[in-house]
């Protein structure tokens, strides 16, 4: 009997220690609606349909990479696409675009300049793009010369004390972001990190319904080498998946990005309260979401490259690549 007590007594905690964490959340949440609630756009900004033109693409064109999923998802290489239909008929839908980026403590004065000046040479051109800058020091944030149609809207966020936390939390920031303003004016969103500089066309032809990108250092490793998380404790527990991808970026529609941030935000809480953490933090869980949740389109490494790799020989178009890091200086501890 005492034994049976026992368990219900620990069930009645678990219970509650879930209720009080999801109560928290709720209450973050609507402090950060309050904060932005001036960024509010009209519900009769309603955004243009999503604009499909995946069917168009030579899949043929690149017999020496993958270019096409087992659910028949394209992964996007140079020479599969047409540039100029991708934008003309991105224009005549009057298509929108955010981009969150988050530049918080050393991560700002080291790189945002950089990637802000590098997006607007090369991110969407011709598209109407708004730019979401996160960071705990607004003030710090450099000016930009924008294009027309191009806007930067700086929104304050808390500084974590460890870097581990900051990646993880943006996924809370971008569903709030999401659903109170981007949600009412944007067509798509693309969640980018900070420590990335484009360097060449990162246009229309990667915007889909849920888009992800294939990691640079994996997508030619056979699937056993492939860092998921294996902690059967950890909601980010794999055992299996199709590909490994890279949260250095990942954007989709409104709503399936949203769908995305609340289920790593929701896992990664679950985790805490066991004392948990996925080994690569918010990439592990997106690395499960996309396991779960096909995406649409694949974005090749050809958008995100470490120039650090040595073979090139798959690479004709290097779209955006890594930053020099320095984690000892950068990163929180």
């Amino acid at each position: 009997m005492s034994n049976h007590r026992g368990k219900i007594a620990g069930l009645f905690i678990c219970i509650l220690l879930l209720a009080s964490g999801f109560i928290s959340l709720y209450t973050r949440r609507l402090r950060a609606v309050a904060f932005i609630k001036e960024l509010r756009v009209p519900r009769e900004s309603t955004p243009a349909t999503t604009n499909d033109l995946d069917d168009k693409l030579n899949f043929g064109a690149r017999p020496h990479v993958q270019t096409q999923t087992s659910w028949n998802a394209p992964i996007m290489w140079e020479l599969m696409f047409d540039n100029n239909l991708y934008d003309r008929k991105h224009k005549e839908a009057n298509t929108t675009v955010a981009l969150t980026v988050f530049a918080v403590g050393r991560y700002l004065e080291a790189y945002l300049k950089t990637f802000l000046t590098s997006a607007e040479e090369h991110f969407m051109l011709g598209l109407p793009v708004t730019y979401f800058v996160f960071t705990d020091l607004p003030e710090q944030v450099p000016e930009i010369t924008l294009a027309p149609q191009r806007n930067i809207i700086i929104v304050k966020v808390e500084k974590h004390t460890r870097w581990q936390d900051i990646s993880m939390m943006r996924m809370k920031t971008i569903s709030e972001v999401i659903d109170t303003v981007l949600q009412h004016k944007f067509t798509y969103v693309f969640c980018f990190d900070v420590d990335q500089i484009f360097k060449g066309r990162f246009g229309s032809e990667a915007l889909g319904e849920s888009v992800a990108l294939l990691h640079a250092h994996y997508y030619k490793l056979p699937k056993y080498r492939f860092t998921y998380d294996r902690n059967p404790e950890s909601k980010a527990y794999m055992t299996e998946g199709d590909y490994y991808y890279h949260a250095a970026i990942f954007g989709g529609t409104c709503e399936k990005v949203k769908a995305l941030a609340d289920y790593c935000y929701v896992n990664i809480m679950e985790d805490k309260l066991k004392n948990v953490e996925a080994l690569w933090h918010d990439e592990s869980h997106l690395n499960k979401y996309f396991w779960l949740n096909k995406p649409t389109k694949l974005l090749s490494p050809e958008y995100c490259w470490d120039e650090y790799i040595s073979n090139t020989e798959d690479i004709l178009v290097k779209r955006l690549v890594w930053a020099p890091k320095d984690y000892e200086k950068l990163r929180t501890r």
